[in-house]
Formats: structure tokens, C-alpha cells, sequence
């Protein structure tokens, strides 16, 4: 038998969820999610999550809130992405490098001068292409809600401007988790290491590298400027990022409150891509100011030519078909 405080809060849960007809209906379950990502809040992954949850909040009426964890304070990229094909992490926002670790097909990304620019890689992503391999990654225990930046990545050194191709060969770079990008900077004769980005800023601080490549928005945001004199113009990636979300909590959502996800997420994303595009046009400036040297112009002809040799073995990893479709934007 019920006692009588369940008694009480039974009606007045009753009360609160009847409608004007008289017709009683389960008041909706608040919820909270976490999001977590590899930079800063004040960066282009900061920007596109916040908007994420604002636009979640007020679809939902608060219903659903979104908590964020930046500064990779729920792991690296490659953890948090476990973490939510798992279910322990709801959501993350990941940038392109560590995607081959779920989905290897996604390396594909990683070919440097893959894309010309931002508009031919927003019509990729935006397109055909870029909807088969969202679909892909949520065969792989997650949901891959939208495309978002990470930007174009540039290269930043301690030791001397680098105006060509011959001026990397030496180079002790810092890449990301990527066989691809090291691939094309063997080719350059770089020495690569790899180090996990939260211990990036230190390693160049001490010298233990002599530089590393990254878009503007994240030398900006993460300081690198600081650590580093020169900074090239590069482009040689174009680095998108994706946020995904545990199938597991995704199920959970109601297939109105799915579509209102969905959406928020793209939202979000596109705002990714404007606080990236801005940092590439006002960063430079602020960087300059801070005491970096910038090559803004480069001969992209001549770099092209000198990772040609690694033509074949991306065919080999991805086929060659589809290179030139991504290439060819169709």
C-alpha cells in the first residue's frame, strides 16, 4: 500500500501532467549529456559545442542540457573516442587526425593538398561524399551527427622560415596520430614524432621538437605562438571534425528529441567552420603582434611535387578512384 507522502507526490505529478482535455501524459525526463573535446573552449571545437548546447537547451526547453569537458579533460581523441562508441561518453567532438583509428577509410582526409581550399572541402563534406563516410563512422557504435572544422593546418617551427620544401628536410615535427600526414612529411625528410597534443606546448618549449602543424584557430587558442618564432602558410591539410554521439544515448532519445540533436549539431558545426574561417583571416595579425614570423605566401606547385612519391602508396591505402573523386569534388 502506498504510504502518504507517495501518495501526494503521485497526485501532484499527476496534476502537473495533465492536459486541457483532462488527458494525463508522462512529463518528460530531464536529462544531461557531456561533450567532450581535444581544445580550449575559446576555439573553433569551443565555439561549434557551445552553440551545440545552447541550441539543444532552448529546442528542449532544458529538458536536455549539455556539459561540456574541453582541454581533452575526458582524454585524448582517440580515448574519448572509445569513451563513446563505449557509452561512457555521450558526446564528442573530434577532429579528422584520429578518425582512422575507427574507420581507416576517414585517412583519406589526412592526404596533404587533398583539397584545394575551404570551398572545395565544404562541398565534399556538404555533398555525397562526405554523407558516405558520416555514415560509415556511425556503422562503428556511435552516431555521426555533423561535419564541423578543425581548419587548414599550417606549419609552425623554431629554426628558420620555411619558403619551400627543402627547408623541412631536418625538422624535428610533432604530428598527430596519423600515418597518412607522416607519410607526407617522410617524404619532405622531417623527422616525426608523435606526442599526445596536451603535451605539445612543453615538448616545443623545451625543445625537444622544433615545431608541429595546426590550423590558426589552434595556435591562437592553445598559445602556441609562444613556444614558436615562425609560422609557413602551408595548408597542406585540411582538417574537418565531426561530432558524434554514443548510439547508446542516442537510442535513448525520442525520435523528436533525436531530430532536434541532429539539427543543433549542424548548427553548431557551421558555426565550428565560421570561428575557424575568422581565425585565419584576423589571427594572423595577433600572431604578428605576439613576435611570430609569418611566410603568408608559398609555392603549393613545388611541396605537390615534392610528396608526388607518396601518390601510389595512397592509391594503395584508398584506392585511386576515389582520391580523384574527393579531388575532383563529385
Amino acid at each position: 500500500m502506498l504510504n502518504r507522502r507517495e501518495l501526494c507526490i503521485g497526485g501532484g505529478a499527476l496534476a502537473a501532467s495533465s492536459n486541457s482535455r483532462g488527458v494525463f501524459a508522462a512529463s518528460p525526463k530531464a536529462r544531461t549529456l557531456r561533450i567532450g573535446y581535444l581544445l580550449p573552449l575559446e576555439s573553433q571545437l569551443g565555439a561549434g559545442a557551445s552553440t551545440f548546447a545552447q541550441e539543444v537547451k532552448r529546442r528542449t526547453q532544458g529538458r536536455i542540457q549539455i556539459d561540456q569537458f574541453p582541454d581533452a579533460s575526458l582524454g585524448g581523441e582517440v580515448e574519448m573516442l572509445k569513451g563513446v562508441q563505449l557509452g561512457a561518453i555521450d558526446l564528442a567532438f573530434i577532429t579528422g587526425a584520429p578518425l582512422p583509428s575507427i574507420l581507416p577509410e576517414a585517412g583519406i582526409f589526412n592526404i596533404p593538398y587533398l583539397f584545394h581550399n575551404y570551398t572545395h572541402a565544404h562541398a565534399v563534406l556538404d555533398g555525397q561524399i562526405g554523407e558516405s563516410y558520416r555514415q560509415l563512422l556511425s556503422g562503428k557504435d556511435l552516431v555521426a551527427l555533423a561535419w564541423g572544422e578543425n581548419g587548414m593546418r599550417q606549419l609552425t617551427n623554431s629554426k628558420l622560415p620555411v619558403t619551400s620544401p627543402e627547408a623541412i628536410k631536418g625538422l624535428k615535427l610533432r604530428l598527430p596520430q596519423s600515418p597518412v600526414m607522416a607519410l607526407g612529411f617522410q617524404a619532405l625528410g622531417a623527422e616525426i614524432v608523435r606526442l599526445p597534443f596536451p603535451q605539445v606546448y612543453a615538448a616545443l618549449e623545451a625543445g625537444v621538437v622544433d615545431g608541429q602543424e595546426n590550423p590558426i584557430a589552434t595556435i591562437r587558442s592553445t598559445k602556441l605562438g609562444q613556444v614558436q618564432k615562425f609560422l609557413s602558410l602551408t595548408g597542406h591539410v585540411y582538417d574537418p571534425a565531426v561530432i558524434v554521439m554514443s548510439s547508446d544515448a542516442y537510442g535513448d532519445l525520442s525520435p523528436e528529441d533525436q531530430a532536434t540533436v541532429v539539427e543543433a549539431a549542424k548548427i553548431g558545426a557551421r558555426v565550428s567552420r565560421v570561428f575557424a574561417a575568422e581565425a585565419e583571416t584576423f589571427g594572423l595579425a595577433a600572431l604578428r603582434e605576439a613576435g611570430m614570423q609569418i611566410v603568408e605566401s608559398i609555392d603549393r606547385s613545388r611541396f605537390v611535387a615534392a610528396m608526388a612519391s607518396t601518390g601510389p602508396e595512397f592509391e594503395k591505402m584508398f584506392g585511386r578512384r576515389q582520391i580523384e573523386q574527393i579531388r575532383l569534388g563529385a
